[in-house]
């Protein structure tokens, strides 16, 4: 069984990002690290906090996404366990691989691997 590396990224889908950004910026005490359009992000006590438009390409919720050495061992490893894949492993861009899955009760989680 493989190890996972802790809850490391939050993504919270926003009606307004730039609002939002304000709110999370007087939260967390920083300011963001990137900002655009379509995404606003957060590094703060060893944390990223992403905020992302709520929209088609959105988590439906707060999505926890836990850090991995290998995103496709560990999908099959809980695959096996009774989840079930929602996002199969994407790149979001400088290798960095992301999924989602559902646990049995319907709780969508999230994976990450930074190559």
């Amino acid at each position: 069984m493989s190890e996972t590396q802790g809850i490391l990224t939050v993504l919270h889908p926003v009606a307004d990002v730039e609002k939002a950004s304000a709110v999370y910026a007087a939260l967390l005490g920083v300011k963001p690290m990137a900002e655009s359009a379509y995404y606003v992000g957060f590094e703060t006590a060893g944390q990223h906090i992403g905020l992302v438009p709520k929209g088609p390409q959105s988590p439906d919720s707060v999505t926890a996404y836990w850090h991995v050495a290998d995103i496709e061992a560990k999908l099959a490893e809980v695959k096996e366990a009774g989840a079930t894949v929602k996002d199969a492993p994407r790149d979001v861009g400088e290798g960095r691989l992301v999924a989602t899955f559902t646990d049995v009760d319907g709780n969508v989680l999230g994976l990450v691997q930074d190559k």
